[in-house]
């Protein structure tokens, strides 16, 4: 297959022809204000000839932190929980300048951009340590690279609510400075009714600022943990269905059955999605096991084949909880189907899936794909299936943005 070289980086797409899909139909759209329909292209547009390479929708990541990225290197060694981890990161985070923040997030943004993923759901800490300056960081960020992709931000109190006085303020604060979704970590509280009430006034945010949520949820080892019920409860009786998402959720698959097929339902019911992370999860749970470690991944399956929406995100770059990453969609998937046990087409087809429509589903947008009325974000791949291209781990071609090329990539390999 040829490289796109006469492609610069910066082109208006004006049509795309012979687009060759993932589930081996060809197609034909134009792009008119950044959005894909069909007719011919605008006079003068640039026509991209897209017929040897595979046509997959740029990959949304519903979980990161860009906040804490790139920082791995400054911080002291330490035993890899969770707990560990937090606590190894409070020093750096008090050394935050807004401008640190915005450049380490910038350049995990344009990292994943290079990548293929146009779309990113970024936690951010709240609390009394950082103040609001990893927030603005971010959010600087987003505004410097919103040519490249786009970037939602979540007010995330890190260190809890009621057991971090102050907390509370600032997660107001952050939804008035214009942060897109309510976070939380319900079950970092001392109690089952400090959980609950953690829970509550995350809620009670959501339903003031009109906000999504999307929580941390017990990503423990311990099966008595159980704030997942709490949320889906409170979704449930409020009327938040489809608007919460639940990230990680690893205490769940050390739970007993019944909890187990009772949680599930009532989040199935509250049209609830969970955000199953085993690249960072996979390097921090199970660390007091012996023998057979466990996965420290939730019940994938389960979820699953109840119908629940299930996505999966990088959450981590190169921070005091996960020593790799780089924003790339395409090996988060490659290692989620090993934890998860993937292997099947149907199963493969789903890890697509779990970081492009399911993901699109969680964002609540009216299109997301290679359809009339899609935002033209597109990946070209020199590969002729998506198995192909995860199995060799494929760096994208090229990487539209709005029907802009904001990204190329090419590899020259000769043997002898």
């Amino acid at each position: 297959m040829s490289v796109p070289s006469a492609i610069a980086v910066g082109t208006e797409v004006a049509l795309l022809k012979n687009l060759h899909l993932s589930d081996g139909r060809r197609a034909q759209l134009a792009i008119r204000e950044g959005r894909l329909g069909s007719g011919p292209a605008p006079a003068g547009g640039f026509v991209l000839d897209c017929a040897e390479y595979l046509a997959l929708p740029a990959f949304i990541d519903t979980h990161m932190h860009l906040d804490k990225a790139l920082i791995r290197s400054q911080l002291a060694d330490h035993d890899g929980t969770l707990p560990s981890a937090i606590a190894a990161s409070h020093e750096r985070k008090r050394l935050y300048t807004e401008d640190d923040v915005r450049k380490r997030a910038a350049e995990v943004i344009r990292s994943h951009v290079r990548h293929g993923t146009t779309r990113i759901r970024s936690h951010v800490d709240v609390d009394t340590i950082g103040g609001l300056v990893p927030l603005a960081g971010v959010m600087q960020a987003a505004q410097d690279c919103r040519h490249l992709a786009e970037v939602r931000t979540i007010a995330f109190p890190q260190e809890g609510i009621l057991s971090d006085p102050g907390t509370a303020r600032l997660m107001r604060s952050a939804l008035e400075m214009g942060c897109d979704l309510v976070g939380g970590m319900p079950h970092w509280e001392r109690t089952p009714e400090d959980q609950l009430e953690h829970v509550k006034f995350c809620f009670d945010l959501a339903q003031e600022f009109d906000r999504d949520l999307d929580l941390h949820v017990d990503e423990t080892d311990d099966g008595a943990v159980r704030t997942l019920e709490m949320v889906a409860d409170e979704a449930l009786a409020r009327g938040w269905q489809g608007r919460v998402t639940a990230g990680h959720v690893c205490s769940l698959s050390a739970a007993d059955v019944e909890y187990v097929r009772r949680v599930i339902d009532k989040c199935r019911q509250a049209r609830m999605t969970i955000v199953s992370n085993p690249v960072t999860n996979l390097m921090i749970q199970g660390r007091a096991d012996r023998g057979l470690v466990r996965r420290g991944i939730t019940r994938i399956r389960e979820l699953r084949e109840a119908g629940v929406n299930l996505c999966f995100g990088q959450d981590c770059v190169q921070d005091g909880f996960y020593p790799f990453g780089r924003g790339d969609m395409l090996e988060v998937a490659l290692i989620s189907a090993h934890a998860a046990q993937l292997g099947t087409s149907q199963e493969l087809d789903f890890a697509l899936q779990a970081v492009g429509e399911n993901a699109a589903r969680t964002w609540r947008l009216d299109a997301y794909g290679i359809e009339e009325g899609a935002r033209a974000d597109l990946v070209l791949y020199a590969a002729s299936s998506w198995q192909e291209a995860l199995t060799l781990q494929l760096r994208p071609e090229i990487v539209l943005f709005e029907g802009r090329v904001v990204a190329t990539n090419h590899l020259l390999s000769a043997l002898a």
